[in-house]
């Protein structure tokens, strides 16, 4: 019974650990550096790009800028939720309770062809949103899944005597 006890809290432990891992550092640094370059982008050479656009593209631009914008947030506050928890701020328990705030599935960007007008740079910040978010979502599922159901281990001699036994009896 200790062991299963301690085989149950090892598993909470490696998901705290994923959290401390030098992979979870990394891809806070590019996420929060991914937030810093788009909101440079979006309020310095986007807008200069932006009025160069043709009215229907212009369109595309506004909602994409913003669906970017929405899923670098999101992204950005499950980052900073995970954060807390390597940081002993909170436990993972009630970061698993505050990410049901955050939404890692919204605001997928529009139909290629449109993206394909749009201006480079804002393309090439989208796909790397669409690649990081992708990347958050597999460690979301590692780090939260749920412990998989398992059956009682009983001693595995015990259906060998039952027979013996069941044999013997007769």
């Amino acid at each position: 019974m200790a062991d299963r006890s301690q085989s149950e809290s090892a598993l909470v432990l490696f998901s705290e650990r994923l959290t401390n891992s030098a992979a979870f550092g990394t891809l806070f640094r590019e996420g929060m550096d991914l937030v810093e370059e788009t909101a440079a982008y979006l309020d310095g050479d986007g807008r200069t790009e932006a009025k160069a656009l043709e009215r229907s593209v212009s369109l595309t631009y506004a909602t994409e800028s913003m669906r970017l914008t929405t899923r670098l947030m999101q992204l950005a506050s499950w980052l900073l939720l995970h954060r807390a928890v390597k940081e002993g701020e909170m436990t993972l328990t009630q970061a698993n309770r505050e990410k049901t705030k955050v939404k890692l599935t919204a605001a997928d960007p529009g139909p290629e062809d449109m993206i394909a007008k749009l201006p480079q740079q804002l393309q090439d910040l989208i796909a790397r949103s669409m690649s990081l978010q992708t990347r958050v979502r597999r460690l979301d599922i590692s780090i939260h899944a749920a412990p998989a159901e398992r059956a009682p281990i009983g001693n595995p001699l015990v259906p060998q005597l039952n027979r013996l036994k069941a044999a013997f009896e007769q």
